[in-house]
């Protein structure tokens, strides 16, 4: 009973262990992580750096207050000849750094509180000499939040409605200072533009970087979909047609059946290897651990990769009494090995689209080298099938090298078909399949001798 127990406690911890190790953080996240941990769905942000984020509200209401609060505190109580206008002058220079406080959530209203609050000083009060920084920090904390109609109409409203009052109530101003407190908004304005400014910069560099690294991963997942699609779809294609072959002979011919099993164990043996030769591909970005690397390698070995020297086996394994299968290559010349790889792949789905759907008895499969490009032609004279797409390919548009059909991407295609597609077009040629005017289905495809420089 407890060495039962134990199996079953050691089974659950076994089950449990890849969850438990998938999370960031096995032992738990630190602190830093908690601060930032989006508690709700249970999924952990990535760790910030830089000065915390109300370093950058606070900062501003410290720096206001000891500027301006103090300064009015000791001229209010060092000049009693102001008598009431001294606290008025207290309770001024007070009002922008409280209002600084808000500046995240409501910009534009603090910032034209501050500067309501600047321009009575000025009317109002002698002033106590002190620069007003809340007024500073209310525009560009506006400019760089997305409230610049804010910060504009109420720095001019707000110095429009001083130098008026100041006519009103006859308060004598230096035209110096007037010129100098003019160009120091105008000096502060453009200072929150440029800050603006830099920051939407950032922002879009940011979400450009964001979007090309998303596309990078996308196309990463749609060549893993293409490889793994063709070498599983060809290869189970065979075994299934193998095996439908060995059930139907093993009572009459159980020497054929015994064929199509090892037929079915080679095909199995080369699948797997292929399959290995991928994952070993996708790790090839192996930890820098040579013990780890030497692990990985040996789970995953790497198979040569596909090329044109494979067609002839292809070719064979696709071959049976029942389906001629004919190559005709005519290629002078390697091509790259890119463009080896594609056109292998692009024959070897034909082919296998050709067992599954075509019920053809014969498939030629041409390879052309032409001034600009490399062709390559699957034809069959099988009947059409529901599952293949629609569509009429000519037999003069196929000898000369051109199809009078629609493109491949028009028709309700599999992924077969959008992966030959995809492949093509990768290297800057094209692909197009359809029915044959005389009968038959036929796959074009046209890839250039240099990959396109659009």
């Amino acid at each position: 009973m407890n060495q039962q127990q134990s199996v079953d406690r050691g089974q659950n911890a076994a089950a449990s262990a890849p969850e438990r190790d998938a999370r960031p953080w096995p032992e738990g996240p630190p602190a830093w992580a908690v601060r930032r941990a989006d508690l709700g769905s249970g999924r952990w942000r990535e760790p910030r750096f830089g000065p915390p984020a109300g370093l950058f509200v606070w900062l501003p209401v410290f720096l206001s207050f000891v500027a301006q609060v103090p300064a009015s505190i000791y001229v209010a109580t060092h000049h009693p000849e102001y008598g009431a206008t001294g606290p008025l002058m207290v309770l001024f220079a007070l009002v922008g750094p409280v209002a600084l406080i808000f500046a995240k959530k409501h910009p534009g209203p603090v910032v034209a509180i501050t500067a309501a609050a600047a321009c009575a000083d000025l009317v109002f009060t002698p002033g106590s000499g002190a620069p007003y920084l809340a007024l500073a920090f209310g525009i560009i904390s506006a400019m760089t939040r997305g409230a610049r109609v804010w910060a504009f109409v109420s720095v001019s409203t707000g110095w429009v409605l001083a130098l008026i009052g100041s006519v009103l109530f006859g308060v004598a101003w230096h035209p110096a200072r007037i010129i100098l407190t003019t160009v120091g908004v105008v000096i502060v304005l453009i200072i929150g533009e440029s800050i603006r400014t830099r920051h939407d910069r950032v922002t879009a560099y940011q979400e450009a970087f964001r979007k090309r690294r998303d596309d990078v991963a996308q196309a990463e997942r749609e060549r893993i979909a293409r490889e793994l699609h063709d070498v599983l779809a060809h290869s189970l294609s065979q075994i299934n047609v193998q095996a439908g072959v060995g059930l139907h002979l093993i009572d009459d011919h159980p020497e054929k059946a015994a064929e199509a099993l090892a037929s079915i164990k080679a095909t199995s043996k080369t699948a797997l290897d292929e399959v290995r030769g991928v994952l070993g591909f996708l790790r090839s970005e192996s930890p820098r651990d040579p013990a780890e690397r030497v692990a990985l390698e040996s789970e995953a070995p790497l198979v040569p990769q596909a090329d044109l020297a494979r067609l002839p086996s292809l070719v064979e394994s696709i071959a049976s009494d029942d389906l001629e299968v004919l190559l005709d290559n005519r290629l002078t010349s390697d091509p790259p090995a890119g463009v080896q790889l594609a056109l292998y792949r692009i024959t070897q789905e034909s082919l296998t689209n050709v067992t599954r759907h075509a019920h053809a008895t014969r498939v030629r499969v041409t390879l052309d080298e032409r001034a600009d490009d490399y062709h390559l032609t699957v034809i069959d004279d099988g009947f059409p099938d529901p599952v293949r797409p629609a569509g009429r390919v000519g037999s003069a548009a196929l000898a000369d090298g051109g199809v009078d059909a629609t493109d491949a991407r028009s028709h309700r295609a599999g992924n077969g078909l959008l992966g030959m597609t995809e492949r093509a077009e990768l290297l800057g040629g094209h692909l197009e399949a359809g029915p044959v005017a005389s009968g038959g289905f036929a796959v074009v495809a046209t890839v250039p001798r240099r990959r396109s420089s659009r």
